[in-house]
């Protein structure tokens, strides 16, 4: 039964694999809407079959223009308009940001509806310790890219959590092993369907796996916080690694930002095993 919507934007989460995940809420809102902005109307009206709905659509993604916005924003002002993306809740790695900060400047009303996340659902799968996380979207193509961003990130004290493609996922593992050695990973894959998995441990090993498998469909990629207790990692295993490609101060670094121990004394610890 369709109910009436104020005017505005509705921000509608969609299932992520199991359509079974659609809140009834959701299906209440898209029911009532008079305009479906969707990253491809091919996805989306997929979705919209299976609910047994007719709506018009209109195709917003990271390549929209201004004038697809301004159209949106002028539906808007008359009438419930919902924006989704192919899978999940929009904004999180999709497209939207633009269209909601526009909306929100013109005093235009934003609704968002809890629902299906993959950052999220992984993050529970995944045993990784949760009550702090950080949500880095993807990872960048470029190798040297990749490294500058867990660099980066090192010194975060939170799980790390990443959307990957499967075709990257081992250049990913690698870049992780060499930039926060030590660190605890979780590959999180085909969440909600029939071969769900969550797969955790050292990236080498997970990598390995996956080496001899392939893997297929949507990744979420985990990294763990730095290891602070000294006799929670061997440390010097650690050091010996970075010593294969490094300069023993270069070394510490590296290792003090992987597991948030003292630098100076792996430096000194360093230049023992060199």
């Amino acid at each position: 039964m369709e109910h009436a919507l104020s005017p505005g934007l509705y921000i509608v989460a969609t299932p992520i694999g199991n359509l079974g995940d659609i809140t009834l809420r959701a299906v209440e809102v898209l029911g009532a809407v008079s305009l479906v902005a969707c990253e491809d109307t091919r996805v989306t009206g997929k979705l919209l079959n299976h609910l047994g709905l007719k709506k018009r659509m209109l195709r917003y993604d990271d390549h929209a223009d201004a004038a697809t916005r301004d159209r949106l924003l002028e539906a808007m002002r008359t009438g419930p308009v919902a924006l989704v993306s192919d899978a999940g809740t929009p904004l999180i790695s999709d497209p939207g940001y633009r269209l909601v900060r526009a909306a929100r400047e013109e005093g235009i009303a934003v609704t968002s509806l809890p629902g299906p996340c993959a950052a999220v659902m992984a993050l529970t799968l995944s045993g990784l310790p949760n009550d702090r996380f950080l949500f880095a979207g993807f990872m960048p193509n470029k190798a040297k890219a990749r490294e500058d961003v867990l660099r980066e990130l090192a010194s975060v004290p939170a799980t790390l959590v990443f959307y990957e493609t499967a075709p990257r996922l081992l250049d990913a593992l690698e870049a992780i092993a060499a930039v926060l050695p030590g660190r605890e990973v979780a590959v999180a894959r085909e969440l909600t369907k029939r071969f769900e998995e969550c797969r955790h441990g050292q990236p080498d090993e997970i990598a390995a796996h996956y080496r001899a498998q392939p893997p297929k469909g949507e990744i979420v990629l985990l990294v763990g916080r730095a290891v602070a207790d000294p006799g929670e990692v061997d440390v010097d295993a650690l050091l010996r690694e970075a010593l294969e490609r490094e300069k023993p101060s270069q070394a510490a670094s590296r290792v003090a930002k992987a597991t948030g121990l003292d630098r100076k004394a792996l430096y000194a610890r360093a230049l023992e095993l060199k």
